[in-house]
């Protein structure tokens, strides 16, 4: 296991990121899943019972998350392990409950998961968040829930919005365009089981993008006991009938791993991230074709993943559109490739926490690198980066993809490091511990 010494603390502010003198050489751990932390805590708010949640994830996301749902009615209290014992929301005591304010703070999650959930509830709810926030799209939540029974007011399809206290769901068929983003499916299907009808959901629209974040919703309510099925490509079913009480130990989170893997493929080195899961539905075990696309050794066992840089990195043509999340960390690395990478299938990027594409652009243009972008990819000629300011744009992944480049790019600054703490608050602590000596 990677080891972070008792003194360092997360860097905040500006951070000078470490260069590699050579191949990394370390064990790594991450925490547990942002996605799957967030689904099970939507289920165990839902739950006929009571559940355990271990391993979870303690990150900006996760705990607006349960801020949110403890306003909605939700009980839950952390053990002195850690662990989260969560007592679900009382329906019939909520819906006389005094009105809420929710922030969504930058997540999205929160954004597109909450609202269906809060409609349930019969109880008057302001959702807002960052500035950021407020121009991400919500439409698509907005007029589903609207159609299902609930009344809410928007300013423009965006936040920040109030669903009303005479909300109610209903549930039964719905079509949507679901085109872009996989949350806007995920949080239907979510609340779908305390509907009197479920949910018959339909994308209209083209192919979700991030799929594997649908698979893992489905996932998360079969294993709930909830009757979920997709008869067909985008159209799923869901029975209505409370989740049961979940006692489950959360995955590490493999998005966040990434990075670190990432490090052995820019240095040539050779990185183990520790109890990568053989089964998963998370997004993020699509790194492990990508690395070896990019020349590297691949080997997964009991232990974790394995993952040995090559001498040089080889250019990539590469669709992203299932692991989107991943692009920011892939384009760092087709930055120090020799050749011209091709990453496609990414125009929904532009609707995250920034527009990706642009500020991938716009930061490797900066440091020497050769880049195009088109509505829907990125073209990048390798090159070797100079130094520069590499700015984030509060985007988790654009600190991870700077802390790569600056592997082998020396004097490379990552401005507003702690943005990080979106997804992964020790990130800068386990990356330079990853770096010392003995990792």
């Amino acid at each position: 296991m990677t080891d972070t010494p008792a003194s360092a603390v997360p860097v905040t502010g500006d951070w000078l990121a470490p260069v590699a003198g050579s191949g990394v050489t370390a064990h790594a751990s991450v925490p547990g899943s942002k996605s799957l932390t967030n689904r099970y805590l939507i289920l165990a708010a839902l739950a006929e019972s009571d559940s355990v949640l271990r391993g979870w994830l303690r990150s900006r996301d996760t705990l607006l998350m349960i801020d949110a749902l403890r306003a909605l009615g939700t009980v839950i209290e952390e053990a002195d392990n850690g662990d989260l014992l969560i007592t679900p929301i009382d329906f019939s005591a909520a819906t006389n409950a005094a009105p809420v304010v929710i922030d969504c703070g930058l997540a999205g999650t929160v954004m597109r998961f909450v609202p269906p959930l809060a409609a349930a509830t019969g109880r008057e709810v302001i959702l807002d968040g960052d500035e950021q926030a407020r121009v991400r799209p919500m439409s698509v939540t907005i007029d589903a829930l609207t159609r299902l029974g609930a009344s809410i007011t928007s300013a423009e399809g965006l936040l920040p919005m109030t669903i009303h206290a005479d909300s109610s769901l209903r549930g039964g068929h719905l079509a949507i365009d679901a085109s872009a983003s996989s949350q806007f499916v995920s949080g239907l299907l979510l609340a779908a089981p305390v509907m009197p009808l479920g949910i018959e959901l339909v994308n209209q629209g083209e192919p979700v993008p991030s799929r594997a974040h649908v698979d893992m919703t489905l996932e998360v309510l079969a294993d709930a006991g909830v009757d979920v099925t997709e008869p067909e490509p985008e159209h799923w079913i869901v029975e209505p009938g409370l989740p049961r009480g979940l006692d489950v130990l959360v995955e590490p989170d493999l998005s966040n791993a990434a990075a670190f893997a990432a490090a052995a493929v820019a240095t040539g080195g050779d990185v183990t991230v520790l109890d990568w899961p053989v089964h998963t539905t998370q997004a993020g075990d699509g790194f492990r074709a990508i690395a070896e696309a990019f020349g590297a050794e691949v080997r997964l066992d009991r232990d974790g993943l394995h993952v040995q840089g090559p001498r040089a990195l080889r250019a990539v043509d590469l669709d992203l559109s299932a692991i989107g999340e991943l692009t920011p960390v892939v384009a760092a690395l087709a930055a120090l490739a020799e050749g011209t990478s091709h990453l496609h299938g990414i125009g929904h990027l532009r609707g995250h926490e920034t527009d990706r594409l642009a500020a991938l652009h716009r930061e490797l243009s900066a440091i020497g690198v050769e880049v195009e972008e088109h509505p829907t990819a990125l073209t990048i000629t390798g090159s070797r980066p100079g130094p520069g300011m590499w700015h984030t744009y509060n985007d988790h992944r654009m600190v991870m993809a700077g802390a790569i480049l600056a592997l082998r790019t020396e004097g490379l600054v990552i401005e507003n490091a702690d943005t990080v703490a979106k997804t992964l608050p020790e990130f800068t602590q386990l990356w330079e511990a990853m770096l010392s000596p003995g990792a």
